[in-house]
């Protein structure tokens, strides 16, 4: 636990401060982790304000639990079903702004019994709620050379990826691989070309917990149903830590804050025209760290903050 206490949040001051966050307004931190976020936000707003927070990780809603406010509600699940929330809370068009922090909770990446590090031994589950789902040693033994592959291009980027799918699926018909640094070595020894600042296994790990997790599909869906629960000038609050994640969020904020063109001739009502003429949001800012965050916080290297608004 004393590695957790230690978590260090990325931009903290400038993600509380994108928000603008009005004293008895209602907010929504979409991933609670530890809870850095959430406080900040509890310490600015007034008696009547509100804040749901969410976290599909069971030990991050149980730390949840122990914040006795009443201004306070922790949701264990993806934020995925966001809308779904927001509609059983009846706060539909009165949010006053969201946050997601991308980043990976310390309470996964620092247990090494929760399957992500590369650096650790542990059981290779890679589940952010290990009561749902398939485990990432499961999967691995379960798929083909061409799904591991696919995964470890679309998900990882990773230029070797081939290479090392060929290596697991031989590796695993021998020995079910069940743990981290099992994997681990067998991607490392795969690799023929080595990066001296970057583990061999980085990449295949982000992958395969992007794809077990089903991250970017959560983040899509996330993010589109923003729209309907912010209020006119409500804030949306985006940290991200790699190009996936980022490019999905430039997308999302580009796609709805720019006017639609229409195909000369093509057949259309007034209301889809006007409709399509609706810019939802405006974007506001795009943050990176300073390099004095970087040198106290090196995981801060890749992050970039975006923010946005819905149009009033």
């Amino acid at each position: 636990m004393n590695r957790i206490l230690k978590h260090i949040p990325v931009m903290k001051k400038e993600l509380i401060h994108s928000l603008k966050i009005k004293e008895n307004g209602i907010y929504i931190d979409s991933t609670f982790g530890t809870g850095g976020h959430s406080h900040e936000i509890l310490k600015k707003l007034g008696k009547d304000g509100k804040l749901y927070s969410i976290d599909k990780d069971p030990i991050a809603a149980s730390i949840g639990n122990n914040i006795k406010d009443s201004r306070f509600h922790i949701i264990n699940e993806n934020f995925s079903r966001l809308l779904d929330y927001a509609k059983n809370k009846k706060i539909i068009g009165k949010v006053n702004g969201i946050i997601f922090d991308l980043g990976v909770s310390s309470l996964q990446i620092d247990d090494y019994k929760r399957g992500f590090s590369f650096k650790q031994d542990g059981p290779l589950d890679m589940r952010m709620n290990p009561n749902h789902g398939i485990s990432a040693s499961e999967w691995l033994f379960k798929s083909n050379v061409n799904k591991i592959a696919f995964v470890l291009k679309n998900f990882g980027e990773e230029r070797f990826s081939k290479k090392i799918a060929y290596a697991i699926k031989y590796a695993s018909q021998i020995k079910k691989i069940t743990s981290t640094l099992e994997l681990a070595n067998i991607i490392r020894k795969a690799i023929p070309i080595k990066n001296k600042f970057k583990h061999p296994a980085k990449r295949s790990f982000q992958a395969i917990r992007i794809y077990i997790n089903q991250e970017l599909e959560e983040i899509k869906k996330a993010l589109e149903s923003t729209l309907k629960i912010l209020r006119p000038g409500g804030r949306i609050s985006i940290l991200s830590f790699h190009s996936l994640e980022d490019r999905i969020v430039k997308k999302f904020m580009i796609k709805n804050s720019t006017k639609a063109t229409i195909p000369y001739g093509m057949a259309i009502t007034e209301k889809q025209l006007n409709d399509l003429k609706i810019c939802k949001l405006k974007i506001i800012n795009r943050i990176s760290p300073t390099q004095s965050e970087i040198n106290d916080n090196p995981r801060a290297r890749s992050s970039i903050l975006r923010v946005a608004e819905i149009k009033k």
